[in-house]
Formats: structure tokens, C-alpha cells, sequence
């Protein structure tokens, strides 16, 4: 049990509102998008693969998907790329340049097409010498890069963190960035994988990063997995006293992709992800097959209720309070002293199991002092109704699966 961390945290840091973070006034709710990498990797042979290849006809399509199948207008608007977009050379004024055969028209054709359809462009750089997958990097022309990232008319940035010298130079890297795509005069969210990367040689410093971080990844790539997506919830646990204080309006903490619609997952572990990424108030980056996700997925990440609290405006990160008998019960402050509850059942063998939910459980900074009202969102809806300090609830949760509650 992890009541002792609740109660202090819960009084004296998350019934504030949220740590501001890089003054640039971008990404006040966390970002909602797609990003390529978790589906798509890095395939660039378009001849073998023309429909999955690293291509502006994969992002196209991915954008016209995104508006006219309802993303767009459930929040997800920023259609983002990662690596492997890149020649394997800069031009002759040192300019970063795409692939001229899988981005005949450019990253600014791309901007274009992206932006008439009311969506925003992200895109991937590296801090060191070369990226991840052994495309250009940023070292040495930080400055140039952000101006070019903005000529073209790039909205988000992430900047991952292979191929650097020292952690030095991984530093001062994020910081230069951060400062040169400021200067551009564009609005460009920025992405960070700085604690990724500098945790094995020093302790983070959150409060430096969320100085210079729109978000921030804090663990290694995930998997289209369940044991890969518990990986990330139990890290994130485990670091909650440092990574929750950190987070609010304008900085994220980062636990990655959503792989909800592809292959890994079962229904209930799907809906795990969606709610524990709510609460725990996750960038929403999808990295699907837009073209063809199964309708249950879709409306799993197009519930508007869950986005809710995802996206409330508190911008309070949620924590995990109570982890016993297999069960673990994570809470989230929402504006107006309200409050997000899930329950996870993390028992993988036999069948549904029964949680008993006090009122004493709940976050002590409720509004609602005598009376509450309580309403399941997950993994379907439910109106229990109003309830006062003396309720308990059982709730039957499946195995690897979420109940998530908002109590009002």
C-alpha cells in the first residue's frame, strides 16, 4: 500500500495547479496526434512495400484519415513524423532535405497539404551526429535546423537523443534547441527525450527539463506488447515522487505511444492503456494503421469522456495509491475539485476479480464533501449515481483490464 505518498502528495503538491513549463505558451493539455514510428518504423523500400513505406503519400493519406474518420474533431491534430524522412545528406548550404524520392514534394509541400485539412506537422531530429537511424543529426547546426523546421512550417518537434559525444553536449543540446526554435518566432512544440538518455549518467533534473521541454520521454521505445506497455506503467510508478510534481500546463511527462487498433493487444489491456495514459496525463500519440482500425478501438480513442480527463485543464498528473492483491488503484485531480479513478486488475490468470472501493480511498481534496456523484467511463459507461463519505463500491474488473471512474 502507498497511502503514506498519497496523502502527502496529494495535499501538498496535486491539489495545486499543475508546474508551468517552457514559457512558449504551446501544449497547455497534452498533445493528441499520430506518429509513425511504433507502426511504420523505418521501412523505406517503396517498391517492395508502396502502401507502409516512409512516404508523403503515407502521411497524406494519414491526414486526409484523420479528418474526414473524426480524429481531427476528437482532438488528435497533430500528424507527426519520426525518423528515417531524411536524405542521407544535408544540402550544399548545410540545410537538413528529405528524401527526394519518398518526399518528391518536400516537407513544406507536406506542411501544406497537413495544414489546409486543419492538422498540425510534427517532426523527428537528433540532438548527436546522426539519428537513431543513422540519418543527419542536429550537432553543429541547432540554430539552422529550428530555422528550417519553421521556413517549412513544422508545429511539433521530436528530438531524440542517439549518437551524442558526452552527456555535456546531450545537454546543451536540448537547451540550444529549445532556445533557437523560440527564436524562430514559430510556434513549435517541443518534444524531448533528454531524461531518456541522461539517466543512466546523472539524476534528471525535471525542473531544468520542463524549463526547456514541452514534454519529455522518461523510458525506452514501446512495444505493440502488454508486457511492454506494463513495463512503462510500473516505471512510471515507481519514479511517480519525481515525474509527478513535474508535469501540469505546458510540460509532460511522456510514457509513448499508443499502440491501441494494431496487433499486441487484447480489448481489456487496450482499455488499461487508454485509461492509465489518462490519467496519467500522457501526450495521446497514436502509432496505428488509421486505414484500418477495428471500430472498438476507434471509439476507445475517440472517447470523448476519456479525452476529458486527459486533457482537463488542472493539468495534474495522475499517481498510482493503492497497489495490493494484484489490483492497483491510480488517482487524477481534475479542475473544480474533481476527480479521476482507475482501477487495474493485474492478475493474468483466471477470471474476473472484485475490488472494494471505499470513499476514504479518494483523493481528500474532492469538492464534494458529503455527496458525490460517480460515473464508470471504462471500459463501458455506467451512472452508479450519487453516493455520500460513508459508500463503498465493489467493481468486478477483468484480468489485465481498467475500470476507470470520474467522481463528480
Amino acid at each position: 500500500m502507498e497511502f503514506a505518498w498519497w496523502l502527502v502528495a496529494a495535499g501538498a503538491v496535486l491539489c495545486l495547479p499543475g508546474v508551468p513549463g517552457l514559457n512558449n505558451g504551446l501544449a497547455l493539455t497534452p498533445p493528441m496526434g499520430w506518429l509513425h514510428w511504433e507502426r511504420f518504423l523505418c521501412e523505406t523500400n517503396c517498391e517492395r512495400d508502396p502502401n507502409n513505406c516512409i512516404s508523403e503519400q503515407l502521411f497524406m493519406q494519414m491526414a486526409d484519415m484523420m479528418v474526414t474518420n473524426g480524429w481531427l474533431d476528437a482532438g488528435y491534430k497533430y500528424l507527426c513524423i519520426d525518423d528515417c524522412w531524411l536524405a542521407t545528406k544535408r544540402d550544399e548550404n548545410n540545410r537538413l532535405q528529405a528524401d527526394s524520392t519518398r518526399f518528391p514534394g518536400g516537407i513544406k509541400k507536406l506542411a501544406d497539404y497537413v495544414h489546409a485539412r486543419g492538422l498540425l506537422l510534427g517532426i523527428y531530429q537528433d540532438v548527436g551526429k546522426m539519428t537513431c537511424a543513422g540519418y543527419p543529426g542536429s550537432e553543429g547546426f541547432y540554430e539552422l535546423d529550428a530555422q528550417t523546421f519553421a521556413d517549412w512550417g513544422v508545429d511539433l518537434l521530436k528530438f531524440d537523443g542517439c549518437n551524442y559525444e558526452s552527456l555535456e553536449q546531450l545537454e546543451e543540446g536540448y537547451r540550444r534547441m529549445a532556445i533557437a526554435l523560440n527564436h524562430t518566432g514559430r510556434n513549435i512544440v517541443y518534444s524531448c527525450e533528454w531524461p531518456l538518455y541522461a539517466r543512466g549518467m546523472s539524476k534528471v533534473n525535471y525542473t531544468e527539463v520542463a524549463e526547456y521541454c514541452n514534454s519529455w520521454r522518461n523510458f525506452g521505445d514501446i512495444l505493440d506488447s502488454w508486457s511492454s506497455v506494463k513495463s512503462v506503467i510500473d516505471f512510471t510508478a515507481t519514479l511517480q515522487d519525481q515525474l509527478v510534481p513535474a508535469a501540469g500546463p505546458g510540460a509532460w511527462n511522456d510514457p509513448d505511444m499508443l499502440v491501441i487498433g494494431n496487433f499486441g493487444l487484447s480489448w481489456g489491456q487496450e482499455v488499461t492503456q487508454m485509461a492509465l495514459w489518462s490519467i496519467m496525463a500522457a501526450p495521446l500519440l497514436m502509432s496505428n494503421d488509421l486505414r484500418d482500425i477495428n471500430p472498438r478501438s476507434k471509439a476507445l480513442l475517440q472517447n470523448q469522456e476519456v479525452i476529458s480527463i486527459n486533457q482537463d485543464s488542472l493539468g495534474a498528473q495522475g499517481y498510482r495509491v493503492l497497489k495490493a492483491d494484484n489490483f492497483e488503484l491510480w488517482e487524477k485531480p481534475l479542475a473544480g475539485g474533481c476527480l479521476a479513478v482507475s482501477v487495474t486488475n493485474r492478475q493474468e490468470i483466471g477470471g474476473p476479480r472484485w475490488f472494494l472501493l471505499f470513499r476514504s480511498m479518494l483523493w481528500k481534496g474532492l469538492a464534494c464533501k458529503n455527496k458525490c456523484y460517480l460515473t464508470q467511463l471504462l471500459p463501458t459507461r455506467h451512472e452508479y449515481g450519487s453516493f455520500n463519505a460513508t459508500f463503498s463500491l465493489e467493481l468486478l474488473v477483468n484480468p489485465s483490464s481498467t475500470v476507470l471512474l470520474r467522481v463528480d
